[in-house]
């Protein structure tokens, strides 16, 4: 009996041990991903802000970049270095597409787009749709055939409204997409197709950086079509197919859609040149952030790292309140009164004991911080005041600095009227200050400030 146990527990242990194996080899890896010393966080390197590791993202991309709808770089990673952009190229063509297709424009499927092979959207030779469905196709599977067939169609349009635009219809629509590129501000991006394929036929000098890709997710994320469709997902389309109507499944390449919850877009892109590429857009509680990573070493890493990027940048950005004082009062604003908090009190200069409370002139103002920057200091500086100073009317300024930057600003203004003196009491008050300067008295009250901004850490955990 002791012997079967035995040969009982060691096959349920070889069992056990080939489930966990087969569940290993099935989970996601991200093995390769790393922080690198070089690795810039908003403006200075890991190594130069001597942070800890675990307050850095981990990303495996070769070249990478995180920014805001602002353009303020959160992080980079050797993102103005050239590289393939694989796919990622057909967001440049979406936005091409729609800035110089007619109204009412039909795309038809040549025989060329139709055989073009590699990503697909399974467009037949002869199909024939209307513009968004185009832009689904090109989109959403990444179809090499919608991309072809949308440069070949717009193309041929632009040559017709100006012939100085060229003959061939797609190197005219590759014209423009490289002009597009130079508007925005893209500083070493070259744009030879409309697809992003990198071989063969299509080998080339077509690149573009992380850095250049991040300003048109922000271009292309501002026109609502194209942001409809690639926060999507999987769809199906409807074409004119020899005479009939025909549904087309578009699956998505997207899976970070499913991986996580604030992603809106963007585009995969994938070549044997490029390695698993990807430009992604998240939007959490309105705060819209673009990551661009380029030279994965799997297709699933490339979400992986997206998504690290946009966890670590929404834990570390918060908006900051500016007001925080204990010291409450009570004004009219748009026409209704409300309670306000008093940033300090400004010195009257007619009187020698009065100071008027004052408020910001947005008292819900507030600044958006990367807490990795460190803490927030403020500036306090009030106006020269005489004569009555009336309710909202603007007694200072005050200005709000992280690591030496302004980050804010806001006029102070009065949240309560105080009237001067009349001139018996200038007379008395003139008198007071004459003896006054040879007794030692004030000759005016002095300057207060209550408002006091929170150690970052403490207001991060507090928010959180």
């Amino acid at each position: 009996m002791q012997g079967i146990r035995s040969i009982n527990a060691t096959k349920a242990f070889a069992a056990f041990m080939g489930v966990f194996l087969l569940m290993c080899l099935a989970a996601p890896q991200q093995a390769h991903a790393e922080v690198r010393k070089a690795d810039v966080i908003a403006g200075m390197t890991v190594e130069q802000r001597d942070v800890a590791v675990a307050e850095c993202p981990s990303v495996d991309a070769k070249y990478a970049i995180l920014v805001d709808e602002d353009g303020t770089v959160y992080f980079d990673r050797d993102a103005n270095q050239p590289s393939q952009i694989a796919s990622i190229t057909k967001v440049m063509t979406a936005i091409v597409a729609i800035d110089n297709a007619k109204d009412g424009t039909r795309v038809i499927v040549s025989e060329a787009a139709a055989n073009i092979g590699e990503s697909s959207a399974n467009l037949q030779e002869g199909d024939e749709m209307d513009l968004e469905t185009a832009l689904k196709a090109l989109l959403v599977p990444s179809g090499n055939d919608a991309a072809l067939a949308l440069a070949e169609t717009v193309g041929a349009q632009m040559i017709e409204a100006d012939p100085s635009a060229g003959k061939d219809a797609v190197s005219a629509f590759v014209a423009a997409m490289n002009a597009k590129a130079a508007e925005l501000g893209c500083e070493n991006t070259l744009y030879e197709n409309p697809h992003g394929l990198d071989d063969a036929e299509y080998a080339g000098n077509l690149h573009s950086t992380a850095a250049d890709q991040a300003k048109v997710a922000k271009c292309a994320m501002g026109y609502d079509l194209i942001r409809s469709i690639v926060a999507g997902g999987t769809t199906t389309v409807s074409v004119t197919r020899d005479g009939k109507k025909e549904n087309v499944e578009l699956e998505t390449t997207d899976e970070l859609l499913e991986m996580y919850d604030y992603t809106i877009g963007v585009k995969t892109g994938v070549t044997d040149l490029a390695g698993p590429s990807f430009m992604g857009a998240a939007n959490k509680d309105g705060r819209e952030l673009y990551a661009i990573v380029l030279g994965s070493t799997d297709e699933y890493q490339r979400f992986a790292d997206t998504k690290n990027l946009f966890v670590w940048a929404y834990d570390h950005v918060h908006d900051l309140e500016l007001a925080n004082s204990d010291e409450v009062a009570t004004m009219t604003i748009g026409g209704s009164s409300r309670e306000v908090e008093v940033i300090g009190e400004a010195p009257l200069l007619d009187w020698t004991d009065k100071t008027v409370k004052a408020t910001l002139a947005d008292p819900d103002a507030t600044v958006s911080v990367f807490d990795l920057e460190g803490n927030v200091s403020q500036l306090v500086t009030y106006d020269e005041l005489h004569g009555t100073v009336r309710e909202g009317d603007k007694v200072g300024s005050i200005v709000f600095k992280q690591r030496n930057q302004v980050i804010a600003e806001q006029d102070l203004i009065a949240c309560e009227t105080v009237d001067g003196p009349n001139p018996l009491e200038s007379i008395g008050i003139w008198w007071q200050r004459l003896v006054g300067g040879f007794s030692g008295e004030q000759a005016q009250a002095e300057p207060l400030v209550y408002n006091v901004m929170p150690v970052i850490a403490n207001y991060v955990s507090n928010a959180a």
